[in-house]
């Protein structure tokens, strides 16, 4: 199975494990996956460099291809949950990232105006002042935090920067806005080294984390899809619940994504 890359700058809508009905915004090429992160989970498969034929979408084309779309569901009467800002990497690498927002919430405003707005992204760049900025207007902020431990991060999510997990804990701390935390929870072998993010340990120090962090609620889930690298497997759902237990009574809210 080939990695899943989205074709289109909107796409959908599809059916989201965590936000219902959504309708999905790419920043990224087509053709290839951008992304600060290399996550050996990750769907859409490894970073690599991009082919000169990438070209990101334009803040034009983007506004253009979601005012059709979502003129084309309203007049259809179709349901729609929310408009996530997703695709084939990390959004707000998009250097237009903060106009697109602002256009992106005016069409919903215009067309689907109880429809949340979404973000999904690894919190790298949240400490630049107009991505900051930009965030603080969406409705869901859903930032990634897969371990509460250096080398499980570094593991997990191999960062392209020389970003500690120390630094992206710092600079989420001091964003004033609103977030969700996501984790995804894989278990498994990567060149030759045991892979478990559910461990006791693990999950204690990541349950410490988000008490410090604060967030809205933290959404928990494993693979769905094909992993970038062999020997990462899904984790059972019971041990999800386990672990959702271990979060609730801290006080966190908890949605499990399956």
């Amino acid at each position: 199975m080939s990695p899943i890359l989205f074709d289109s700058a909107v796409f959908g809508p599809v059916k989201s494990r965590r936000l219902g009905i959504s309708l999905g915004i790419n920043l990224l090429p087509v053709n290839c996956k951008l992304c600060n992160y290399n996550c050996i989970y990750c769907e859409c498969g490894l970073t690599g460099k991009v082919p000169g034929t990438s070209v990101l979408p334009s803040r034009k084309e983007i506004r253009e291809k979601l005012e059709n779309k979502l003129g084309e569901m309203m007049f259809g009467e179709s349901p729609l949950d929310t408009i996530t800002f997703a695709g084939n990497g990390e959004p707000t690498l998009h250097p237009e990232f903060g106009p697109i927002v602002s256009d992106v919430l005016f069409l919903r405003q215009a067309y689907f105006p109880s429809v949340k707005v979404a973000v999904l992204t690894n919190g790298t760049m949240i400490h630049k002042k107009e991505i900051a900025e930009a965030l603080q207007k969406v409705d869901m902020n859903i930032i990634k935090i897969d371990s509460a431990i250096e080398e499980t991060y570094l593991t997990l999510n191999r960062p392209s920067a020389a970003d500690s997990l120390e630094e992206l804990v710092a600079r989420i701390k001091k964003f004033p806005g609103k977030f969700i935390i996501q984790t995804m929870f894989v278990q498994g072998t990567f060149n030759g080294i045991e892979v478990d993010n559910t461990t006791e340990y693990e999950v204690e120090k990541w349950v410490e984390l988000l008490q410090s962090l604060r967030p809205q609620m933290v959404m928990i889930y494993t693979i769905d899809r094909k992993p970038a690298e062999k020997g990462i497997t899904k984790v059972p759902e019971s041990k999800l619940h386990e672990i959702a237990t271990m979060a609730k009574k801290a006080g966190i809210k908890t949605m499990i994504a399956g």
